[in-house]
């Protein structure tokens, strides 16, 4: 392999556009493998903190065919339920979280309507829509985000529902109808998040990257990706803008590939950062009674989940 930015070329190997028989193999498998209802994503846990054996190898099993589960455990109290999310993040290997802008102290983020804060800039702290991305499209090549956990402690009145899907059944689809668009989405400047600025001070620099890339420690397929339509600006060429187009139609397209969920209290999802959004929601009338999510991220990728080659 050799490393052009965050852009690792592999010498062979599915992700190789040289390298068709190796693509072909590790396609037939992952779509024969592909889950078809987002039932089969769940996995009921007794102990939040504490998966059992049979529980965890069920979350695992199921992240190497869709980099995703859905668990539910127990309902508890917030403070409990933090504590929790990171011990069940510990037993998936999880353990380097990014402890973002508004993020808490230990590192996890609530996401509750933060009206009036400086948090409430930012829309997943607001009960408005979030269109499709990954989390942490805009860190550094060195702290990018690989597994994430969304954990609810409290739903929404209504709404604040969820899309989600698989980053590797996205790459085959915009593969199978061109090549040419993953070489475009591969390249180290593909995407340019412009810099973040703050009542005039600039709080995060420009970050520039690809799309798809693959990580040089595990061999396995990454995605920084967002639909927004502003702060995100795209390479100026026509292969890109086209390769753009087709994956936005096919996300907007809600096909098969994507599966939809409503978090309840008690339940979560674990994931090797899929691309997903959120839907508006309308909150509780009374405080301390909205939607509480808690958010981990992590530069860590779910352990055990590497892909076959």
């Amino acid at each position: 392999m050799r490393d052009e930015g965050r852009t690792v070329v592999q010498s062979g190997g599915p992700f190789d556009l040289a390298d068709a028989d190796a693509y072909r193999r590790w396609r037939d498998r992952k779509l024969a493998s592909r889950v078809a209802d987002p039932a089969e994503l769940l996995v009921e846990l007794s102990l939040l903190a504490a998966p059992t054996e049979a529980e965890r190898a069920a979350i695992l099993a199921l992240c190497r065919r869709a980099n995703m589960a859905i668990y539910a455990g127990p309902v508890l109290e917030p403070t409990a339920a933090k504590k929790a999310v990171a011990a069940l993040g510990a037993a998936l290997g999880l353990h380097r979280l990014d402890r973002n802008l508004c993020a808490e102290e230990d590192g996890i983020s609530a996401l509750e309507v933060r009206a009036g804060s400086g948090a409430g800039e930012y829309v997943p702290y607001t009960d408005r829509s979030l269109s499709w991305h990954t989390d942490g499209y805009y860190n550094s090549d060195a702290e990018q985000v690989r597994g994430v956990i969304l954990h609810c402690v409290r739903a929404a009145s209504d709404g604040g529902g969820n899309a989600l899907m698989d980053p590797e059944i996205a790459y085959i689809r915009l593969r199978d109808e061109d090549p040419a668009f993953i070489a475009a989405l591969m390249h180290p400047e593909a995407m340019t998040i412009p810099a973040n600025t703050l009542s005039g001070t600039e709080i995060r620099p420009a970050r520039i990257g690809p799309v798809f890339s693959v990580d040089p420690a595990s061999g396995a397929l990454h995605m920084r990706y967002s639909a927004r339509k502003v702060n995100v600006v795209w390479r100026d060429d026509a292969v890109t803008r086209a390769a753009v187009d087709f994956l936005n139609a096919l996300l907007v397209a809600d096909g098969p590939d994507i599966h939809h969920w409503r978090l309840r209290p008690g339940e979560g999802y674990i994931s090797n950062n899929v691309l997903h959004n959120r839907t508006a929601f309308e909150d509780a009338p009374r405080p301390d009674a909205g939607r509480l999510v808690y958010r981990a991220r992590y530069f860590d990728r779910i352990e055990g989940t590497e892909p076959c080659r």
